[in-house]
């Protein structure tokens, strides 16, 4: 396939809507310090951050692979771990994914994702 051969491929692929589903994922911290070492495991892989300071939001998109339940973990200024469990993913799922961490413990929108198209 010569050159005008991939660039016709490439078109086409444009213009039939190729489309590669992921999430859109949000981190948040909505406490009056800073948190610290907060990663977010989702279905096969892992994201993170090293702090995150009052108000700061940190964005990450993955795709999912595999199936099962978001987590996320940080650490708070007198060095206590916490834990969260929120959605259920499963490959093909897509979306916004806002994981909001307050004083009173761990938000997550949307609670659960519509089934992968």
């Amino acid at each position: 396939m010569g050159w005008v051969g991939l660039a016709s491929a490439w078109v086409l692929m444009a213009a039939t809507g190729c489309h590669s589903a992921y999430v859109e994922a949000t981190v948040t911290n909505h406490t009056a310090k800073t948190i610290s070492l907060v990663e977010v495991d989702y279905p096969s892989a892992s994201f993170g951050t090293q702090n995150l300071k009052p108000g700061q939001v940190f964005h990450y998109k993955f795709k999912v692979l595999g199936s099962g339940p978001v987590k996320v973990t940080y650490t708070d200024t007198a060095e206590k771990e916490h834990k969260a469990s929120g959605p259920s993913l499963s490959e093909g799922n897509e979306g916004p994914l806002e994981i909001v961490i307050a004083d009173g413990g761990v938000s997550w929108v949307p609670a659960s994702f519509p089934a992968s198209r």
